[in-house]
This record gives C-alpha cells, structure tokens and sequence, in this order.
C-alpha cells in the first residue's frame, strides 16, 4: 500500500463528499480545530480497544446506542443526561440478565453528520443542498442555510467537548453508581408495563453489590463499575482529520475526537477516500455492511483496514433487515472467517428496518427490530461464529417514532411525539425491551453452546 498520512485521503474519490463555497476557509478551520485539546485520549482509546478485543472472544458484549443525529441545539444537560440513563439501564439488563461484562459506547460526542441519498432536496419548486447534519449545515429550509458552513466544524468540536464533558463529570460524582437505582428512573415511564420487570431487576443487583462488597471488605461506592467511550459516524473527513494526531510514548496516529469511530455503508468503498483514511488510524474502528457487501469487498475490507489481524481492531456491523438476513449473512461471516481476522461481529437491527407511513413518516416496526437481533444470534452459532454487540438509534425521551412495543405504539400514535428529524429511534421503553430481549436470548444461547 502507499504510504498513509492524515490527508492522503484527499487523493482518493470520496463519497458523500461535501462542496464548500471557499475551500480556504475550510483548510483554516482544520488547521485551527487540530490546534485545540483533543476531545479524548490516546490510553482511553486504548482501554476501549482491549475491551472489544474480549467481546470478540465471548467475553464482554458491545452496547452502542444513541441518536441517529445529534443536534446543537439539544446539548443541553437533560438531553445527554437521559441517553447516559438508558444506556446505563440496558447495560445493567445485559450485564445481570446474560451474566456478561458489556462495553458501553455512545452514539453521541460527534454524532453531527449524516450521509444522504440525494445531493438535492427539492420544495414548491425551489431546489436547495440537502440537510447533511448541524456538522455541515443547517435545517432551514433557505439557501443561507443550507450552504456548508466550515465554522460548523468548530461549533461541532465545541459541542462535542462540552457534552463529553458533562458526561464525564456525572460518571466521576457518582450518577452512575448502581447503588443508586432509584435515581435513574425516567419520570414518564413510571407506569410502563415493563417497571416492576426492571425494578426486580435493579434489587437483584442491589443485592449483588452488597454482598460483592461485603465479600471484598470494601465501603459501598468504593469500587468503580462503571466506564463509557464515545462513537461517532466518521463521516465528514475534514473534521475528522482535524483531530488526528501523534501522542507522546505512542506509535502511529489517533483520532481523538472520539473513541471508536465507523465507516458507513455509504462510504464502505475498498478504494474511497474513507477507508484511505480509517485505515491509516489507531483506533478500534467498525465498518458497516449489508446487502450489497459481497464476500470478495469484505475481504478486501479487512485485509485493508486490519492487515495484521490485531484483536480488538475491527468491529463489523451488520445491518440487512429482518427480511434479509438468513440469505445475506452466513456469506459474510465465512468470508471474514477466510481471511482469520479476530472481528467483532455486531448487529445492527434499525436500518435495515426502515419504512414510510402512508403520510410520509419514516418509521421502524419492532417486531422486525427484534426478529432480526433475534435471527442474528442463530445466524452466528449456527454458522461457528458469534454475536458479540448491538448498535442501536435510541434516545432517553418519550418520543413516538417507532411502532409496536410495551405500549403498543401505532402509526396513528407516531404524530404524538415524533421529534426526529432524520431516523426514527427507539423511545426509553422500547430501548428498555430490546435489553431484556437481548438478555434472554443471550442466556439461551449460552445454555445451548455448552450442551455442545
């Protein structure tokens, strides 16, 4: 391969590429992003990537969740506060349901931008650049805009480190402290069919706690059981070279504006400017495949983005559908197998289950979400291989953007509260349901593989 640098990727096509009304205003605000304080650091990066090394082999399972889009305006402290609760909420559900340590990772922290399948969106005859993310423009419908604006990528640096921020402090005070249940309760789904499920669940670890404690001889609160890592689509390559740099005592180049960043389907091109760039980088990194990921690309994927086959290095999200799956899947898992790269195989059950009301509303049916994580563990044991993560869009409100669930949501309900302005997510419920499925049917494939 040619030699890698954080800007070699400028020499190859790049999909989802954005066009700036003045590339020198771009190149400033880069060269003034990669100035500031990285947003993370080289040994949490490093932490995360030993992690997902032990999910790979059985011995943790991946969490990652959040908005499908992160806005500015919504980084406020009950926002980020309510995703960190959920997050926290399925990660207990997993952890004492499946008997299993779970690697937590946000959706959020750099969520800013997203890929589109048209360039253009048109409305009573106007026809203006469409809305790529609060990273890249804005939602107003008008040509100011809907212009890419490089000062964007600051605002994006800068929100970024203030959520990161908050989420930092309520981990170190105590907010994730499981002795402290009680306060994590969302207030509107207090009378959700599935709270005393959850609260028999919370006492189970309650107890657990105390007696771990009382077994160590430690006060409670002394131990520490939580840590959380950030993800974002690394999408937009300006910004996301901005961030990337050299660390003291450390070999090669990592990106610190999060944690684990991934490729998305779009943009899965052996031979694009995204791979160029994610190859070149240290940290653990996940790409996106599904239906039209043959064998032959995602082998050529792997040798390219893991060549020296390191453990914890490369995560693969699959996302086909419900529908789709039990053709499209075993093909891929014996091709990655072929090439003997230790990979974390994740599920990605939302995207592939995207659909439009009759009134033009993008909705998911969670039926198909849970048939396909459903489909995904049988897939896996049945072909030798296995289920190490979710990724999922969810958010800690009362949002109506996906049908069916505990309460039943219809499509008539969706208008209720539907807030997304791009993907529909999860609500608190549902999210919650989805951990409790996912336990289950991980303690049953548990039993089944020790009988063999």
């Amino acid at each position: 391969m040619t030699e890698w640098s954080p800007t070699s990727w400028k020499a190859k096509p790049a999909a989802q590429e954005v066009v700036y009304p003045c590339e020198a205003e771009v190149d400033r605000v880069v060269a003034e992003i990669s100035k500031l304080p990285p947003l993370v650091t080289s040994w949490e990066v490093g932490d995360l990537r030993s992690q997902l090394a032990e999910a790979a082999r059985g011995e943790r399972f991946l969490l990652q969740g959040g908005d499908c889009a992160e806005s500015f305006d919504n980084c406020d402290s009950a926002t980020i506060a309510n995703k960190l609760k959920i997050l926290l909420q399925m990660s207990l559900v997993l952890v004492q349901g499946a008997e299993k340590r779970v690697v937590r990772v946000g959706r959020f922290a750099g969520q800013y931008a997203k890929p589109r399948s048209a360039d253009f969106e048109t409305r009573a005859g106007e026809t203006l650049p469409t809305y790529r993310g609060d990273l890249i423009n804005r939602q107003e419908f008008t040509v100011e805009a809907r212009t890419p604006d490089p000062q964007l990528m600051l605002r994006g640096y800068e929100r970024a480190a203030l959520t990161l921020n908050f989420i930092r402090a309520l981990v170190s005070r105590g907010f994730v402290d499981p002795h402290r249940l009680e306060y994590w309760n969302l207030q509107w789904v207090k009378d959700s069919p599935m709270a005393e499920e959850y609260r028999h669940i919370a006492r189970t670890i309650g107890e657990s706690l105390a007696f771990m404690e009382n077994l160590l001889g430690v006060h409670p609160g002394e131990l520490r059981w939580i840590d959380f890592f950030t993800s974002h689509e690394g999408l937009h390559l300006p910004y996301e070279q901005a961030q990337t740099r050299q660390v003291p005592r450390q070999q090669g180049w990592f990106n610190l504006s999060g944690h684990f960043p991934w490729i998305g389907m779009r943009t899965a091109d052996p031979d694009g400017a995204h791979i160029e760039y994610f190859r070149g980088i240290r940290n653990p990194i996940a790409v996106k495949i599904g239906p039209a990921t043959t064998p032959q690309i995602l082998k050529r994927l792997i040798e390219t983005l893991d060549p020296e086959s390191e453990p914890g290095r490369l995560t693969l999200i699959h996302r086909f559908g419900a529908g789709a799956i039990a053709d499209g899947l075993p093909p891929l898992i014996e091709a990655a197998r072929a090439t003997g790269a230790p990979v974390l195989w994740c599920c990605d059950p939302m995207h592939g289950n995207t659909r439009t009301t009759e009134t033009g509303l993008k909705t998911r049916r969670f039926d198909e979400i849970l048939s396909e994580v459903d489909q995904a563990f049988d897939l896996h044991a049945a072909n030798g291989s296995r289920l190490g993560g979710v990724h999922i869009e969810l958010t800690g409100e009362a949002v109506t953007e996906c049908v069916g669930g505990a309460r039943r949501v219809s499509e008539a309900d969706l208008s209720l509260a539907y807030k997304s302005q791009l993907d529909p997510r999860l609500n608190y419920e549902q999210a919650l349901e989805t951990a409790m499925f996912i336990a289950g049917k991980m303690k049953l494939v548990g039993r089944a593989s020790h009988k063999r």
